[in-house]
């Protein structure tokens, strides 16, 4: 991949030097994971940072119960693992990948060698986790909405971060139910619901492992109804 296509690809890069770039590439070491594979596991010592070039994973806890819960869904453009790297601790999550799944890696070493080599994608950093930090918010400020308003607002939120435009508007990976249930803490019967009024309102399309947001501005509205 060359040094514009990368920049492109993901937002932490694109600001940085073309230089720090072309170095980053030069140390990165590429992975290919199939749906279901475990990426990372919780409590493993962070020792690299990933980043997405397609497919999209899921971020799941375990809980006291032995069941695990999903926490978060991330696609093409973002990374994961660079809390515990930056803070030295072991791994609070597992990474799973929902579909096939291309990532770069670099080392911790590395990454912390990148953030010192340029300003801008040390700025960049701080800017990207306070984003996450602002949907994090946002999401506990939901908690208290009608179930339809926090996965309207779920779809909506993965669709302006990782979704992808096509003649059917803009396309995500259908997620399971169980999944969706998590995001957007909402049981399993309500999102099966949801999913069927929308899908017959026409303001969503499913299918073949997708979900197209047909009528985002109808989808919109909905969300921002207080």
């Amino acid at each position: 991949m060359d040094i514009e296509a990368f920049s492109e690809l993901f937002p932490l890069f694109s600001t940085a030097n073309p230089e720090t770039i072309e170095w980053l590439l030069s140390v990165t070491t590429e992975h290919d994971y199939p749906a279901e594979r475990t990426v990372l596991m919780e409590d493993s010592w962070g020792n690299a940072v990933y980043f997405i070039e397609s497919g999209w994973v899921k971020v799941r806890r375990l809980t006291g119960d032995g069941e695990t819960v999903t926490l978060a869904i991330m696609g093409k453009g973002d990374f994961f693992g660079e809390m515990s790297v930056l803070d030295e601790s072991p791994r609070s999550t597992d990474v799973v990948a929902l579909s096939p799944v291309k990532l770069f890696s670099v080392s911790a070493q590395r990454f912390i060698q990148l953030l010192f080599k340029d300003p801008q994608l040390h700025h960049k950093m701080l800017q990207l986790m306070v984003r996450r930090l602002r949907n994090a918010n946002a999401r506990f400020y939901w908690r208290k909405q009608p179930p339809a308003l926090k996965l309207v607002k779920t779809l909506l939120l993965l669709a302006e971060n990782y979704g992808q435009p096509t003649e059917q508007g803009l396309e995500i990976i259908q997620l399971s139910v169980s999944d969706l249930a998590d995001v957007a803490d909402i049981s399993t019967k309500e999102v099966e619901m949801i999913l069927s009024k929308l899908e017959g309102k026409g303001w969503i399309e499913m299918g073949e492992g997708r979900i197209h947001l047909v009528n985002f501005k109808q989808l919109t509205n909905l969300a921002n109804r207080a």
